[in-house]
């Protein structure tokens, strides 16, 4: 305890020295850092340098591709900035994500694979030459259409429901989506799923054994990294502008309290479909770049137990702070893969850091400041109703 309170006071006093600075030096230094930051993040896949590289996912025989890791690791953590815009700012629990999740990466795979039952099926009804299929480029406006289409359809009927009840219609549309998946084969391709998806256009490279191949092929998964890196940033740039905005204000009404937010004016049912479009839509984004580095996808890469994973991130990380969500995205997914010599263990160790977390940081590990005084305030009143008792 005296450890964290004097780790508490020290970092207080960074603060307060921070915002003692005149306002030009705290702007060059912000900027200075963050393309500090940047730059360290692209350089992330060749780390070779001890003892930073110990960070590394592929120390050993039954290690995983760093690059590949990382790459995971960024899609991931799009798809808790988008879940942060449903569940932390709106107050929404979405426990079907999973479902635009999937929307996103069978809408590349649908329309762009040449596989595909509706390629094959557009290829012999207008002519078109074999192995025709819709660039990836033109996929891109399509899956988001189909997202948007799918955050209306269930959220214009289900976002009248509150709390557990949301939950529930949610968690049952992220199983639906995977059930119809796997039964619609002359659009799905079934249980088989669809191969042969597109990747994002681009030059062709030298690889390391001096053959000519496409920049986003399988084996360099860090032109996938950088690319996933890049989407990241603009995503983020454009939902923090959202966050601040009159929008990103409604939604926090709404978050607090729905029905004062109503009796001041805020359409509840109007934002939180704002809330569940955009979070569909990114969620999509996230799919749409796993099918295309996979290539080959079926209904089995879109189980519900990864929606649940999906909402552990943001709540771990801290519900309504974008950095908590990015941060729970982080862990969750990177310390599985760095401590893959201890598989069996990862299910206690998980199920251990959620209770630990749980207990000790309910608002989760960096929360945003208006939820960690929403938990200050609820502590307080919770002792003084102790006390009255």
């Amino acid at each position: 305890m005296n450890v964290l309170t004097t780790a508490s006071g020290g970092l207080q006093g960074v603060k307060e020295r921070w915002r003692g600075l005149p306002r030009l030096t705290r702007e060059v230094t912000k900027a200075v850092l963050i393309a500090a930051g940047i730059a360290f993040l692209v350089y992330l896949p060749f780390l070779q340098l001890l003892p930073f590289a110990q960070v590394r996912t592929d120390l050993t025989s039954r290690g995983s591709s760093w690059d590949a890791v990382l790459f995971q690791i960024v899609i991931y953590m799009i798809v808790a900035v988008g879940l942060n815009v449903v569940i932390g700012l709106a107050g929404l629990l979405d426990l079907g994500y999973i479902g635009f999740y999937a929307v996103g990466a069978y809408s590349v795979a649908i329309f762009g694979s040449p596989s595909s039952p509706v390629t094959q099926w557009m290829v012999r009804e207008f002519g078109f030459s074999e192995g025709w299929a819709v660039p990836f480029v033109a996929c891109i406006p399509i899956a988001l259409a189909f997202a948007l289409m799918a955050g209306l359809i269930l959220g214009a009927p289900t976002l009248r429901l509150r709390g557990d009840y949301l939950a529930i219609v949610t968690m049952g549309f992220g199983e639906i989506i995977r059930i119809v998946l796997r039964n619609v084969s002359d659009v799905s391709g079934g249980s088989q799923g669809i191969v042969q998806i597109p990747s994002p256009p681009g030059p062709q490279v030298v690889n390391e054994y001096g053959r000519e191949v496409d920049l986003f092929n399988r084996l360099d998964h860090h032109y996938w990294y950088w690319l996933a890196l890049a989407v990241l940033f603009l995503l983020i740039i454009l939902v923090r502008r959202l966050e601040n905005s009159r929008v990103g204000r409604a939604w926090l009404a709404i978050r607090e309290d729905e029905d004062a937010a109503a009796i001041m004016g805020v359409p509840a049912l109007k934002y939180k479909l704002w809330a569940f479009v955009i979070g569909a839509m990114l969620g999509a984004i996230a799919g749409m770049l796993f099918a295309s580095h996979q290539t080959a996808i079926t209904p089995n890469d879109f189980q519900l137990n990864l929606s649940f994973l999906f909402v552990a991130m943001v709540v771990i990380g801290g519900s309504g702070n974008m950095v908590g969500a990015l941060l729970g995205a982080f862990l969750i997914t990177y310390l599985p893969e760095r401590f893959r010599d201890f598989q069996e263990w990862r299910p206690f160790a998980f199920g251990l850091a959620l209770v630990l977390v749980m207990i000790f940081r309910p608002q989760g590990l960096v929360p945003s400041r208006r939820r960690a005084a929403e938990f200050r305030d609820r502590k307080i009143e919770a002792e003084e109703a102790a006390t009255d008792a």
